[in-house]
């Protein structure tokens, strides 16, 4: 058999990449040893059944015996530290060899809905600048552009995924030039509507109420409600501009409380905001989040990547803790009395796609959440198209536990099926008032580049600041606030 490159993707990434909004965290120990033995695995696999090593590490076999690896690791770490196992993936030895057992270990049919997902639609001639450090970026097209671009998502999403339904969620940048601008977003949209007749793809609508006149800003919104199907709106709260959603402090811009009026005027109800991986900005902390919702019960509050920091590792909530990451979240839940199933929802973009690599943090992670707004009200979010194919990630959550110990020791929930599934898809739909589509969205990339082809453009439209004092007020290279600074 001729020898294949070392460094094939593994079916589950151990990669120190970032969504572009956060500084990597590099490989732990189990993950690099993880990693060696997923290898070493494919190697004895592929020669055992007569394959080549990518094939089996594409299939549904290497997919669970990498999570099988990945579990017995961190197990073994745990156990030479002394640590009580608190999460675990379970995938049986046999799951490696047969497509049964992996299947029922990693497999599915829930209703996968994923409420943050992005692409980048860049037009002809547009430098590669935002996005230009992103993971996917290295996905081996020769113009790196393409790896963003609305034919790569809508085939990373629906035809390599389980993934039936999702949100394309706005990115900062203001300007009719964004690559996912409201137009852009119409692209992939109605070219999914053509390849899936079904309504797959929900648009959120985004404004910047802190760069410019306030007025104008809110006034967009209308625009914008008039003009699209908008099925919620998306905040950032640290970028390009920093303000808090409740007020608090009068040296920021005071645009919260407005915002959120505007919102409950034009509707829908749902604002999705940014916090967390704000690289210790203190407007993307969540802080702002439990009086905002409290003081707008009428309103629901997806807090984005649940408040959580790449630099902080998740464990259990203290009093010495309160004021990190995840436990920020939690806090402001609690001191103003938002329970779960109330009007705040966490969602997991990004979060779970780190966590996710260390069995005993995720567990905290997913825990504390389940405590803090309940099975009815943690969403599915992965973050897609920044890390490829969500595949890898859905299957890890379905495999995922929450140990006894960590129940017991911690008054955490069991991960069931059944809050698995609420999480995947069935809390989302009823968030957003949606009946779940089950059907498969299956296309080939000729289905997929004709329509590309024949589909007319959507002529760009400008909601919001619209003159030139209020653009040069955000950064012209159009990344993030943290790189700017950094």
């Amino acid at each position: 058999m001729a020898s294949e490159p070392p460094d094939e993707p593994l079916p589950f990434s151990y990669d120190s990449v970032s969504n572009g909004e956060y500084f990597p965290r590099p490989a732990s120990a189990v993950e690099r040893e993880a990693a060696r033995r997923t290898r070493a695995l494919a190697d004895r696999q592929a020669a055992r059944h007569g394959m080549p090593r990518r094939r089996f590490l594409q299939s549904i076999c290497g997919a669970a015996g990498a999570l099988f690896v990945l579990n017995a690791c961190s197990s073994e770490s745990n156990q030479s530290e002394g640590e009580t196992n608190g999460g675990q993936f379970r995938v049986p030895e046999e799951a490696m060899d047969e497509e049964e057992a992996a299947a029922d270990a990693i497999g599915g049919d829930e209703f996968v809905f994923d409420v943050q997902t992005h692409f980048l639609e860049f037009g002809a001639g547009q430098a590669l600048e935002f996005g230009r450090g992103f993971p996917q970026a290295s996905c081996g097209a020769d113009d790196p552009r393409l790896c963003f671009s609305i034919d790569t998502y809508l085939e990373e999403l629906f035809v390599r995924s389980d993934t039936r339904m999702a949100v394309i969620s706005a990115v900062p940048i203001v300007g009719d030039d964004s690559p996912l601008s409201i137009a852009r977003m119409e692209e992939g949209r109605r070219a999914a509507d053509v390849l899936c007749g079904d309504g797959r793809l929900l648009l959120h609508g985004q404004v910047f109420p802190a760069v410019g006149s306030l007025g104008p800003a809110l006034d967009g919104m209308n625009q914008l409600a008039a003009a699209h199907p908008i099925a919620a709106w998306k905040l950032y709260t640290h970028a390009p501009t920093g303000f808090y959603l409740d007020d608090h402090d009068p040296d920021a811009p005071q645009v919260g409380t407005a915002y959120l009026d505007r919102v409950r005027e034009v509707g829908p109800p749902i604002v999705s905001i940014h916090k967390g991986l704000g690289n210790g900005s203190s407007y993307a902390s969540p802080v702002d989040i439990g009086p905002a919702a409290a003081a707008n019960p009428d309103l629901s509050f997806v807090v984005y990547h649940s408040g959580f920091e790449s630099a902080t590792t998740e464990g259990p909530w203290t009093e010495d803790t309160a004021d990190t990451g995840v436990n920020r979240l939690v806090s402001t839940l609690r001191d103003t009395g938002i329970g779960p199933g109330q009007n705040v929802y966490a969602e997991l973009g990004s979060t779970w796609y780190i966590t996710q690599r260390d069995p005993n943090e995720a567990a905290h992670l997913l825990g504390k959440l389940l405590l803090a707004v309940g099975p009815d009200n943690i969403v599915w979010g992965t973050d897609s198209i920044w890390y490829g194919s969500p595949q890898s990630q859905i299957e890890a959550l379905r495999a995922f536990e929450i140990t006894e110990a960590y129940q017991e020791e911690f008054g955490y929930p069991a991960l069931t099926p059944e809050v698995k599934r609420k999480i995947l898809g069935e809390n989302a739909a009823r968030l957003y008032g949606i009946d779940p589509l089950t059907a498969r969205c299956e296309f080939t990339p000729e289905e997929l580049a004709q329509v590309r082809a024949e589909m007319p453009s959507v002529s760009p439209a400008t909601y919001g600041p619209t003159t030139a004092a209020q653009i040069r007020a955000v950064a012209t290279d159009h990344t993030f606030a943290w790189t700017r600074s950094a």
